[in-house]
């Protein structure tokens, strides 16, 4: 440059060029980071786009298995299937079930089922063909044994039920009083009564009492009929028992009503048939759950019954009822509030005086009252009457109400045939027909066979030749379809 006369002059770099380069080659290869950085994001998200897709695709490969198999499980499920109890676990896949024909069978569980709610005596389905185990069916699955709802609950109060003051009393203190109150109990240090067995002749107010009590008591209530114990098959009867129980622990405070107890706790005796042995089963296990059941739960059992002299001393003994309610026929006084305890409701004439059948002798069951005030109403709207008059009630208690000497008169017609009978066979001893005739009062209560049974019962001994008589009798009464003449010589004995 000199050469051809221009002077090129150096200029030094400064400080603000060099910062200025440098920044510009950062800021270019700042680019170029981003720009890898961007081809890795892009090809990272191609990578998440297709798997997202493959998962779909699995997804909705596993949702139309699922359908398949919800459907299958719907198909096995759809066939009626056949209850059964489920026994015990063998391990995941399998277990043991008794059937309802009584036989046991190692069966498959089915997958889908929740493992927690198989316990052991829990009803369960089964397939009908395979036996597998399809579906666990819930306590209160089995129609006969079920809580009694708020809806199903009686309306009958204690102001419905006339007279019986005692009976109400005791049988409050003894269930209603420990469910409401058992700190009483826990002070005084003594235990509530586990269970009350009320008696006495039918008709007298012991389910109506009972009615009362599910009423005004908020406890869960269970009633069952003693027959219904019975099963054809054998066990089904002491598993009911143990189920009855059962729910009422899982709902306690609890109240069992056991009717017609009867049935089942009968004295037990050496058994001769399979039937009876299972009756007698069944009562062991009303036994044992009425021993083992806690006594803080709150579970309390009542039991009715006409016969109690039937029952077993086991069931009867202090520990298990020791509450025993009789329910006697009403008195005066309490026929007289049974009758304006039924009549309070109705419209009665102004002549109608319940007193003077409250006056009667004959000795009539509550049951009986209430069917003769029915009738009588009964009687008022067949003659388009909206009030009841005294011949109603008149009319209605000759319906109901049998009298004595027509008893008696029939009992005289078997004893004079039978008369005529011992006349044949040439046993005319006055004696013995005068012991016989005394025997009518007797009587008064049976009749058909019934009576010729009771006869030969009551006349068997040695006073008078009855013996002989016995004899004689039952031997032409089993012709008593003839009909024989009547000498008038033996009526006078009647």
């Amino acid at each position: 440059m000199d050469e051809i006369g221009i002077e090129i002059q150096k200029q030094e770099p400064t400080f603000e060029h060099v910062v200025t380069e440098k920044a510009a080659l950062f800021q270019e290869l700042q680019e170029e980071d981003l720009y890898v950085k961007y081809k890795k994001l892009a090809r990272h998200l191609e990578m998440l786009e297709i798997q997202e897709s493959y998962i779909k695709d699995e997804q909705a490969n596993l949702k139309r298995e699922l359908i398949r198999a919800q459907e299958e499980v719907k198909r096995i499920q759809s066939v009626p299937l056949v209850i059964g109890q489920f026994l015990e676990p063998i391990d995941q896949t399998t277990g043991i079930v008794g059937s309802t024909t009584g036989s046991n069978y190692v069966v498959r569980i089915l997958s889908t089922l929740d493992r927690e709610l198989l316990k052991p005596s829990s009803s369960v389905a089964l397939h009908r063909h395979s036996n597998a185990l399809v579906d666990i069916l819930p306590p209160e699955a089995d129609s006969s044994i079920s809580l009694m709802g708020e809806k199903e609950r009686p309306d009958v109060t204690y102001q419905d039920i006339g007279g019986m003051d005692i009976q109400k009393q005791e049988i409050r203190e003894a269930v209603e009083l420990p469910l409401t109150h058992f700190d009483l109990y826990k002070k005084i240090g003594i235990d509530p009564p586990r269970g009350v067995l009320l008696y006495g002749p039918p008709g007298t107010g012991k389910t109506m009492l009972v009615k009362a009590v599910a009423h005004h008591s908020t406890a869960a209530f269970i009633r069952v009929v003693g027959s219904e114990f019975v099963q054809k098959y054998l066990g089904e009867g002491p598993r009911m028992v143990r189920d009855v129980f059962r729910l009422a622990r899982e709902n306690a405070p609890a109240i069992i009503f056991i009717d017609e107890i009867d049935a089942i706790a009968t004295k037990r005796f050496d058994a001769q048939t399979g039937a009876d042995r299972e009756v007698q089963r069944i009562l062991l296990e009303l036994l044992n759950q009425m021993d083992g059941f806690d006594q803080g739960s709150n579970v309390k059992v009542i039991m009715a019954t006409n016969r109690a002299d039937t029952l077993d001393p086991a069931l009867l003994r202090p520990g298990r009822l020791d509450r025993k309610i009789e329910f006697p026929l009403p008195s005066r006084r309490e026929k007289r509030l049974i009758f304006q305890t039924i009549t309070s409701t109705m419209n009665l004439g102004p002549d109608v005086d319940l007193e003077d059948f409250v006056s009667r002798p004959e000795r009539l069951s509550s049951a009986e009252i209430a069917s003769i005030v029915q009738a009588a109403g009964l009687l008022a709207v067949r003659k388009n009457r909206y009030i009841v008059l005294p011949v109603d009630f008149e009319e209605a208690w000759k319906q109901n109400v049998k009298r004595a000497d027509e008893t008696l008169d029939f009992c005289k017609f078997i004893f004079m045939r039978a008369s005529n009978a011992m006349l044949t066979a040439h046993i005319t001893s006055r004696p013995v027909m005068e012991s016989c005739v005394s025997l009518v009062p007797l009587m008064s209560v049976f009749s058909g066979q019934s009576v010729i049974l009771r006869i030969l019962h009551l006349v068997d001994g040695p006073r008078l030749c009855l013996g002989t008589f016995q004899s004689h009798l039952h031997r032409q009464l089993s012709h008593f379809s003839v009909s024989p003449l009547y000498p008038t010589e033996w009526r006078s004995f009647f």
